[in-house]
């Protein structure tokens, strides 16, 4: 069986409480959200993503796919889905390893390998989310964003590379290189890349490449390098015991206000 198929629903509602060191508005900090495990497939392989939604407000709403850190699919993709939820978006924190949870170490890196030199493959396994994203019933199909930390920004920007319908595509701390660029007004949305200016996996060579596609697409684009910062700035657990990861508060908060910005412009 090639192609895509879903969906599942493994969840249902849940009464949530949780904050942020970055939250928009931290005095809202219950919610009836709408939080649901939805399971689908792609090229044979099993997904479950999470789907979430403030189920106090009523009708289709702009819709963000969330794209998962290099590690699997965790709280960080999870709670990134919940706060846009809180905000008023539709939001599904895809799955790109398969089954809804972090692989072991040495799958996850077999899996990974496998994705990260298939541009198409990402494409496809990207698509098969955002399918089951503008399936829902909360969705308005016709605002509708992709962002993505770390191999998911990478993910990200394949899909608004094979021309994907997005208005808005951000990618954090992600990698910005590809096998297959985008072509001439391949791009239908604005994009935004938010990078650590001290990264060693986004070296600024890579940044001037992007920065040459992007150009050469005509793409709407912008990019924001934060000074100081590292990979998985966003990410509070990310692994201190590596000095190529940090959570970098400053660039945590500067980074979630431009996507906002960006929303506002594109999706609001």
């Amino acid at each position: 069986m090639m192609g895509r198929k879903f969906r599942r629903p493994l969840g249902g509602l849940l009464m949530v409480s949780w904050s942020h060191p970055t939250c928009a508005d931290p005095a809202r900090k219950w919610s009836t959200m709408h939080i649901e495990d939805i399971e689908y497939f792609s090229d044979d392989q099993r997904f479950v993503g999470q789907l979430a939604v403030d189920d106090s407000r009523d009708g289709a709403r702009p819709a963000v796919l969330v794209s998962h850190e290099g590690g699997g699919l965790d709280d960080h993709a999870k709670n990134i889905a919940r706060r846009l939820a809180e905000l008023g978006y539709t939001a599904f924190a895809l799955d790109y390893f398969g089954d809804g949870k972090p692989p072991a170490p040495d799958e996850r890196m077999e899996r990974f390998t496998r994705l990260a030199g298939d541009p198409s493959l990402i494409r496809r396994v990207g698509g098969a989310g955002l399918e089951v994203l503008l399936a829902s019933n909360y969705t308005d199909a016709s605002r509708v964003a992709a962002i993505g930390f770390c191999f998911g920004g990478t993910m990200s920007l394949e899909l608004a590379r094979s021309g994907a319908d997005l208005k808005a595509v951000v990618g954090f701390h992600s990698g910005l290189s590809t096998n297959e660029p985008a072509g001439p007004s391949a791009i239908k949305g604005s994009v935004l890349v938010c990078i650590g200016a001290d990264d060693p996996w986004i070296p600024p060579e890579q940044r001037v490449a992007f920065e040459e596609e992007m150009r050469g697409a005509g793409a709407d684009w912008r990019m924001n390098v934060y000074g100081g910062a590292v990979h998985s700035f966003t990410n509070p657990k990310a692994d201190s015991s590596n000095p190529a990861l940090a959570y970098d508060a400053r660039a945590d908060a500067r980074s979630w206000r431009a996507m906002l910005d960006l929303f506002a412009e594109r999706l609001d």
